[in-house]
């Protein structure tokens, strides 16, 4: 039995957004869209304990017949998980690797330091956990001479010939459909290879790494004819972030463009992902087109943009016509016309937008997304990082002020490995300077940011720990930054503006802890001390593995154990996004409109944040800056609005409510 604390804490997640037509989840479904078996789970963790058990299955069959099980392993966030669930598997179930051997996916190349490579990543995740014989683990070197790379590349074929071929391929999945370093313009016949990376496989990697400055320039890789050669392949996708890729991969045309299409061609490949990443797959996003439905408003409502999208359309110009051509007929029958389809869904839309985010006091609420009383209402917004108050819902925060609600703003983590080193050097230079001028005969200040920017210049190795000085510091480079993103949208207590650092995260490196109690106890005390009326959290699902899932799964499990009070069930609870993307027209709740003089506010506000401007580590592969993504994505929505026939707006923030599961 998981004895997992996050996976007992992700049972109060937030219900499915997805509409699930009957069989939707039979495994291994192939309907007439998708041409590779694609097993879709709840999550990523159903999925990843899914793959686990069956590789376990695997190796004790192996271990029966006295055979040798031979695994190939990617890096990356999507194995977490399966690797965690092996360990565990190990250490309670007594499941021994002693008949494993391990080839390593891929490697970066040259490398300096080998704490950054693919091996010491499969190690500390995994290997060094388990049981293997360590001369069962192959893996490209990183440090070789380069003109020794290509005999090695074909001693790894053999070696893989040697031990009877790989028995089961688990792979990721790239933004550009590239499995292992395959990308675009890979062919079926190229095999273990030196490839060199271009830009956006550098950005891609780049969070290993800290920037892209820091990559190596190439990478040692399987070909797409070495995975093509395994018995058994399986690809694991989770989170939003890979739901195009996904949909491209099962249900796209095979072509070198997209090398993971290739797996369609492969007779023992198949597709394990969670419900964000296959949310794109035909049987999931349009359902109509693949069976009946059992339709409801938000699979009506989605069936309806859809159909706008199509044709080009508001809502209220659509016609029978355009619903019996595009396969909504089913529609038809039961409203009995499109008039009556069309109202329906407009009216809809329309009762999302206010611009009272806290409720508008003394009116009629019957058709607004918020209750006009308690007026002023006591509302906490969480943030993951120290600027995601801003960047996700700045113009929101900002009204929620303006309207004269007591508004807290609670920051979950610290967010101090996502300063940059130069950014500290100058904080420190300036404390040294401030330190000489004003109290010369004190020497500890100014010996401490001697000492670290010493360190930093000259001492630092990537992909050690950092110095809890230079924690303190980074950390406290963003406290500073938050209070005044904070007093700029209207915060004028500042024991309402609150620092939690919840301790999964300050490990001092990339590789972050897991959630624990204590971690959920330091939500549910803030929220027994305010006693909200409204709570804000960010729904981020791009990345199931991330910080900002484990900061929601925090504010969700400190929400469940809270539940029942009464207070509680007078609190309403609003999901926001992160930076990239927003929540689908079907699913929108509450939609805050934002003028243009707003929306310079809240670029302002972000502009606060200026350690994580352009040179901030983690910017992720995006090459706008987090205001430029947030007024990009702001205004799409507005648009999407517009060209659905309602109000025109320069902008919009949008929310889904997330009721708690209660007893009956």
């Amino acid at each position: 039995m998981k004895t997992n604390l996050s996976s007992q804490i992700t049972l109060t997640r937030i219900p499915t957004r997805y509409f699930r037509p009957e069989n939707a989840y039979e495994q291994s479904v192939l309907t007439r869209y998708e041409k590779i078996p694609t097993n879709i789970y709840e999550s990523a963790d159903e999925g990843s304990f899914a793959i686990a058990n069956e590789i376990a299955t695997q190796i004790r069959k192996k271990q029966s017949a006295g055979e040798r099980f031979v695994l190939a392993l990617p890096r990356g966030r999507s194995p977490q998980s399966v690797f965690k669930e092996l360990i565990r598997m190990h250490r309670e179930e007594q499941l021994s690797f002693c008949n494993v051997v391990v080839f390593n996916v891929y490697e970066f190349y040259p490398l300096i330091n080998s704490s950054f490579s693919n091996l010491a990543y499969l190690k500390d995740y995994f290997l060094d956990h388990i049981d293997i014989d360590p001369k069962n683990i192959y893996s490209p070197d990183g440090t070789m001479p380069q003109d020794a790379i290509y005999e090695f590349c074909r001693h790894y074929e053999k070696q893989i010939q040697h031990v009877g071929g790989i028995d089961y391929m688990l792979l990721g999945i790239g933004q550009a459909d590239n499995i292992g370093f395959n990308g675009p313009g890979s062919t079926l016949s190229v095999s273990t290879r030196l490839v060199l990376l271009d830009s956006d496989d550098k950005k891609e990697a780049a969070r290993t790494f800290k920037s892209v400055e820091n990559m190596p320039s190439s990478v040692i890789t399987m070909g797409i004819s070495t995975i093509m050669k395994a018995k058994s392949i399986v690809l694991m996708g989770w989170g939003e972030s890979k739901a195009r890729i996904i949909q491209n991969t099962v249900e796209g045309k095979v072509s070198d463009n997209d090398p993971a299409t290739y797996l369609q061609n492969h007779s023992n490949a198949k597709v394990v992902v969670d419900l964000d990443a296959g949310y794109q797959l035909t049987r999931i996003s349009h359902p109509w087109l693949v069976s009946s439905c059992d339709w409801d408003n938000t699979l009506i409502r989605r069936a309806i943009v859809w159909l706008c999208q199509l044709t080009g359309k508001p809502i209220l110009k659509l016609t029978n016509k355009d619903y019996s051509e595009h396969g909504l007929g089913e529609l038809l029958a039961l409203y009995g016309s499109a008039y009556n389809v069309n109202i329906k869904i407009f009216n809809d839309i329309q009762h999302t937008i206010t611009g009272w985010p806290g409720g508008k006091p003394n009116a009629d609420d019957s058709d607004r997304p918020e209750r006009a009383n308690p007026y002023p209402k006591r509302v906490i917004i969480f943030s993951p990082h120290p600027d995601d108050d801003v960047i996700s819902m700045g113009g929101t925060f900002r009204r929620l002020c303006d309207q004269k609600h007591d508004v807290y703003v609670a920051y979950q983590t610290s967010g101090n490995i996502a300063v940059g080193d130069e950014e500290v050097i100058r904080y420190c230079e300036y404390l040294r300077d401030v330190c000489s001028k004003y109290s010369p005969n004190d020497t500890i200040v100014k010996e401490k940011a001697e000492s670290i920017i010493q360190y930093l210049r000259y001492e630092k190795v990537e992909g050690e720990k950092e110095r809890d000085d230079v924690l303190f510091m980074k950390g406290t480079i963003r406290r500073e930054e938050a209070r005044a993103g904070c007093r700029y949208s209207g915060i004028t207590q500042e024991d309402h503006i609150r620092f939690l650092d919840l301790s999964f995260y300050e490990t001092g490196m990339v590789k972050k802890g897991d959630l624990s109690e204590a971690d959920i106890k330091i939500v549910r005390d803030l929220l027994e001390e305010v006693k909200p009326h409204q709570i804000f959290v960010a729904g981020d699902l791009a990345d199931p593995h991330g910080t900002h899932k484990v900061c929601l799964d925090a504010a969700l499990a400190a929400i469940d154990e809270v539940k029942d009070e009464q207070w509680m069930k007078e609190c309403r609870i609003w999901m926001y996004r992160g930076a990239w993307a927003e929540w689908e027209m079907d699913h929108i709740e509450m939609a805050v409109p934002i003028s243009p003089e707003e929306l310079r506010y809240k670029r302002n506000a972000i502009l606060k944040h200026q350690s994580q401007a352009e040179s901030a580590p983690f910017l992720g592969d995006d090459e706008r800056l987090f205001w430029q993504r947030a007024e990009d994505r702001n205004r799409a929505t507005a648009e999407l609005y517009r060209q659905l026939g309602l109000a025109a707006y320069e902008a919009i923030e949008a929310f889904v409510q997330y009721i708690p599961l209660r007893d009956e």
